[in-house]
């Protein structure tokens, strides 16, 4: 078993751990009303547009999540809550720099790293730290701790993701030609991770697209031996429209978060049936580096 899918099979107990923690950490993350700027790179920054969305949808307040290059001067907030799993992202490092002066939080895996020391405070998940290239359970932990954060019960999403971890993944999605991955509002950031990590793994031909979207051309490259896949409940009719072009339609209801537990898997399966290695996939490091 590669370490990529040994640390991927612990996802379950990383999340309660998570989850665990946050009574001795609440205190950093951002109370409610507060105008709020979430920064990662990769997928961090896929891990930050999913709290984003979840935080805004919940009332909390205005919340932006940006890669860090992306970030704008001329606009102002309350807290900024950046995600690295390493501490030591270089684009992480500029951006606490920048905003010095605005309350900062660092989420990481690895406490006292280069980004610490530009940020008020940091989170550190050191039980979901990973030798892996492909990031796995660092990213979904740190989205279960902000998730349960803002007020949500992960009791099902753990059970979901232990259900998906005791299944195989299907031969014919092993073998599929082309994979998309479709989510709407919070779960539009889980699909694009899912390409993310299909791409890393495996090489694999991935596209995401929110799912109201994919008819609106995406859905021309829909075939037999392509699968597009949803995460979280699917809109009217698009199932039935996907299939009539020819595509597997694969929709789930289980949380959405242990779906993307099941596609770590799926992208580990594809990368081995291709003889490629999980855990040195091409041309990746663990962390960026551009200083």
């Amino acid at each position: 078993m590669s370490a990529t899918e040994v640390e991927l099979r612990s996802q379950p107990e990383t999340w309660q751990q998570a989850i665990d923690l946050l009574g001795q950490v609440s205190e950093q993350l951002p109370a409610p009303g507060e105008r709020v700027l979430v920064v990662g790179a990769g997928t961090s920054w896929f891990m930050a547009i999913a709290y984003a969305k979840l935080r805004e949808a919940a009332g909390q307040g205005v919340t932006d999540a940006l890669t860090p290059t992306e970030v704008s001067p001329a606009r102002e907030y309350d807290r900024v809550i950046a995600l690295s799993r390493s501490g030591t992202t270089s684009e992480i490092i500029d951006v606490l720099k920048n905003l010095q002066g605005t309350p900062s939080v660092l989420i990481t895996a690895v406490a006292d790293g280069p980004a610490a020391e530009h940020a008020d405070s940091e989170i550190v998940l050191d039980f979901a730290d990973e030798t892996s290239v492909v990031q796995t359970r660092f990213a979904t932990s740190a989205l279960a701790l902000l998730r349960a954060s803002l007020g949500e019960d992960l009791t099902g999403a753990i059970a979901d993701a232990r259900t998906v971890l005791d299944r195989e993944i299907e031969q014919s999605w092993v073998d599929a030609e082309q994979i998309s991955f479709l989510g709407s509002g919070w779960t539009k950031g889980l699909a694009d991770e899912a390409g993310l990590k299909m791409r890393e793994a495996s090489q694999s031909w991935t596209e995401s697209y929110y799912a109201m979207e994919y008819r609106h051309g995406p859905i021309a490259i829909a075939e037999p031996g392509r699968i597009t896949y949803q995460f979280g409940p699917a809109p009217e009719g698009l199932a039935e429209q996907t299939e009539q072009a020819g595509s597997t339609f694969v929709e789930s209801g289980m949380d959405p978060l242990a779906q993307l537990v099941a596609v770590h898997l799926w992208a580990v399966r594809r990368a081995e049936a291709k003889g490629l290695d999980p855990d040195a996939p091409r041309n990746l490091t663990r962390a960026v580096h551009l200083h």
